[in-house]
């Protein structure tokens, strides 16, 4: 009812999917290619009573469309569409479904698992045969109509932070918040705790000029992990591209988000969302019927050839989105932009990105969502983060992406973990050191294109490499079984927390030589949260499942190596900020560099596969002459447990002065003058500059 009287709907216009208000009602507009009919349901305030049903009267290329007068902001519906109940041929209509809005900027309540969310009664273990009729809606959450004009941002005060400056921090809005005692206990776990002063400012005050959230799109929880006591944490299970996940809202509800964002905007930080448009939650043939599936299952998944009722499953999740479909393309470009424009997000990290630049006959630069990215005015000029790999053919695509992209560089991963670890990797490690040039000096691509990290949310984290041999996922629930098996890491002689003196010892030595080669390697520079002071999972390398106090951040009681650590993380930012030198901007910038070995001279072919204690000069001729700014800086590499006598070459003004070493009680301020040896303790990275 509409000021107690019955709604009725008009023909509005196909312009604009989704449900839009325009001051005097609502025009509804949902693309469905091979539907029949689409009804719009009205819900009360509550979500639980439906209080109109009303057809789409038009449908306008491939749009079903109508005008609902009278209708405001704070509306709640959903849709049903009948249409072919024929999985043979990829169609999964089924109008006993409540499905959510692909468009919808909100939604309200959670999907509350039934029998009734499967458009199948199962006959068989594996096929999905008879319809169902059982009606899906009291267990649905509710699409709900926003104003588009409720938020005053009060200026666009982007920080717009260049490429080479970026200095990326990845975490979790609850995971980083839900433990902090600085935090009021009502913003604990939300978006305004995330944005509350206390944690802006521990953010600034690292250095960090870039913060990358996991996901905050709404997605529901598996009914698996629910039926085993845990949830969905990181979010890798998108329902709704436009909505904000609303276990994130604290009292001040979907506005809580904006204020986040602006608060860190004021701070000069830039907010980075990791996003998934790869896959949804309505998982495989026999999963639940939801939204896509039972809109136009054929147009928004790809299937399989010749066997439609099939998905194709290059995520290894169920399903795969049909970016190759251009209103399936539409949709997630009006995401993006409506996230850029609407929210003001900076940039975006693709999970399992190459899945977006897939066409029917494979991964293709060229691809659609490429070239639409690319072309896109808004878009085009945020940053684009791709993790570059996919579980199907021709899906590892590290380098592959095009230019504009930067990528996740796990080869880089990989690489420094063996070399710190005493693996003969020294080729390798040289090229991931000075920014991968090998993956991406072509078409264009500078340095920044490749995101170099040692640890991300998915799996150990920095602590935990040093510290584990081996994956401790019991509480998972999987027996162990989930999780990476091929990890790098190194206990050091204990699984685990130890008093040893001597193992924490190394231990938090490495920590320094992974944080340290993070950020005076060129290239873009991700920080795992919490690495910075040595936070722990306790073995845990899959968290995934664990909205819990093994995957939240803990920020007190911690031991007293914490703060020497993440004051050690802080001077190396801050140097990487002031150096030009430990951030290069173009492979074509004339800057030398040298390898040296242990014995003083250049580093000979042969010689890089007989060991892996290394010297670099880096330098730059054309830097302007500037107090405090660096033309030449030498790093010494030693991943042995012994120590190495290092003959310090001598060449050019002025000697050498030791800026900084990740050893023991190292003694910085030392100036070398002339060519001798220096005693380059086991397991140690050490930075000389001019003086």
């Amino acid at each position: 009812m509409s000021n107690g009287k019955p709604y009725t709907i008009v023909a509005g216009n196909c312009h604009q999917l989704g449900a839009n208000y325009d001051g005097e009602g609502v025009n509804f507009a949902l693309f469905s290619a091979h539907a029949e009919r689409v009804e719009l349901c009205l819900y009360d305030q509550e979500g639980k009573n439906e209080i109109a049903r009303l057809d789409l009267p038009e449908y306008t290329h491939e749009i079903w469309h109508g005008y609902v007068p009278g209708l405001k902001p704070g509306a709640l519906y959903g849709f049903r569409v009948h249409g072919p109940y024929d999985p043979e041929n990829g169609h999964r209509f089924n109008p006993n479904k409540l499905l959510i809005d692909p468009y919808a900027r909100e939604l309200v309540g959670d999907v509350e698992w039934n029998e009734a969310h499967f458009a199948y009664e199962l006959l068989h273990e594996d096929k999905d045969l008879t319809f169902d009729t059982r009606d899906s809606g009291p267990f649905m959450p509710k699409c709900r109509v926003i104003d588009p004009d409720e938020f005053d941002w009060q200026d666009a005060n982007r920080p717009d932070i260049p490429w080479p400056n970026a200095v990326i921090y990845e975490t979790h809005v609850k995971g980083f918040t839900q433990l902090n005692s600085a935090l009021p206990e009502n913003l604990r776990g939300n978006f305004e705790g995330m944005g509350h002063k206390a944690t802006v400012d521990y953010i600034k005050s690292l250095g960090i000029t870039s913060v990358e959230l996991l996901p905050v799109h709404w997605f529901p929880d598996d009914q698996h992990l629910l039926d085993r006591g845990l949830k969905n944490f990181w979010g890798y299970n998108t329902l709704g591209f436009f909505a904000p996940a609303s276990r994130y809202y604290g009292p001040k509800g979907i506005q809580g988000f904006r204020d986040m964002v602006r608060a860190f905007h004021d701070a000069g930080i830039e907010v980075i969302l990791d996003v998934v448009y790869n896959h949804t939650a309505e998982g495989n043939e026999l999963g639940p019927t939801l939204s896509f599936k039972g809109i136009d299952n054929f147009s928004y998944y790809r299937t399989m050839p010749n066997q439609h009722r099939y998905y194709i499953n290059d995520t290894g999740t169920g399903n795969t989105v049909n970016t190759s479909h251009p209103r399936v393309l539409q949709m997630v470009m009006d995401s993006l932009r409506y996230w850029a424009q609407s929210m003001h997000i900076d940039g975006f990290r693709f999970d399992l990105g190459t899945i977006l630049g897939r066409e029917p006959q494979g991964f293709d630069q060229r691809g659609g969502f490429f070239d639409a990215i690319t072309q896109d005015p808004v878009l085009s000029r945020l940053k684009l983060i791709g993790e570059p790999w996919d579980i199907g053919p021709g899906g590892y695509q590290v380098g592959g992406f095009p230019p504009g992209w930067a990528e996740w560089n796990d080869k880089y991963r990989d690489t420094v973990r063996e070399y710190w670890k005493g693996d003969n990797v020294s080729t390798d490690f040289a090229a991931r050191l000075l920014g991968s040039g090998d993956l991406y000096d072509q078409r264009g691509r500078r340095p920044w294109a490749s995101v170099n990290f040692i640890t991300a949310h998915d799996g150990f984290t920095l602590n935990d490499l040093v510290s584990y041999n081996e994956k401790h996922n019991d509480d998972n629930g999987e027996d162990n079984n989930d999780g990476h098996n091929d990890n790098r890491s190194y206990n050091y002689g204990a699984e685990g927390p130890t008093d040893d003196e001597g193992i924490n010892a190394v231990r938090e030595r490495q920590k320094r030589n992974f944080l340290a080669t993070i950020f005076f390697s060129h290239g873009t520079p991700m920080l795992l949260a919490g690495d910075e002071f040595g936070r722990s999972q306790m073995g845990n390398n899959n968290g995934y499942c664990q909205d819990s106090e093994i995957s939240w951040v803990h920020w007190d009681n911690l031991p007293a190596s914490s703060e020497a650590l993440r004051d050690f993380t802080r001077q190396l930012i801050k140097l990487r900020a002031e150096q030009p030198l430990l951030r290069r901007e173009n492979w074509r910038d004339g800057m030398i560099i040298e390898w040296f070995n242990a014995g003083g001279g250049f580093q000979q072919p042969e010689q890089w596969d007989e060991g892996s204690t290394l010297g670099v000069h880096i330098g730059r001729t054309d830097l302007e002459p500037h107090d405090g700014i660096w033309h030449d800086v030498l790093m010494l590499f030693n991943p042995f447990e012994g120590n190495v006598p290092f003959r310090i070459p001598q060449f050019g003004d002025g000697g050498w002065v030791l800026e900084l070493s990740t050893a023991d009680n190292a003694k910085t301020g030392q100036l070398i003058t002339k060519e001798m040896d220096f005693e380059l303790e086991g397991r140690s990275l050490v930075l000389f500059r001019r003086p």
